[in-house]
């Protein structure tokens, strides 16, 4: 996927930051889930290169690190 590519999917959907983002930025991604697919980018490149991944895949992603010990 090109950057123009990753603007069109990136316009009109609602991203959204962990609630441990800091403050200051640091080293974050965004998510915005589409109505077929979850789309996740670099917070501090939003017009850059958007990754996207089915709705089952980000569910496995997510219950996988949620059964991690946390560091």
């Amino acid at each position: 996927m090109n950057n123009a590519e990753s603007s069109t999917v990136a316009s009109g959907l609602s991203w959204f930051k962990s609630s441990h983002s800091g403050a200051e930025g640091g080293q974050c991604v965004e998510v915005a889930a589409g109505s077929a697919a979850v789309h996740v980018r670099d917070s501090k490149a939003v017009t850059g290169p958007v990754l996207t991944v089915s709705r089952a895949a980000w569910t496995g992603f997510v219950a996988l690190a949620a059964s991690q010990p946390r560091v």
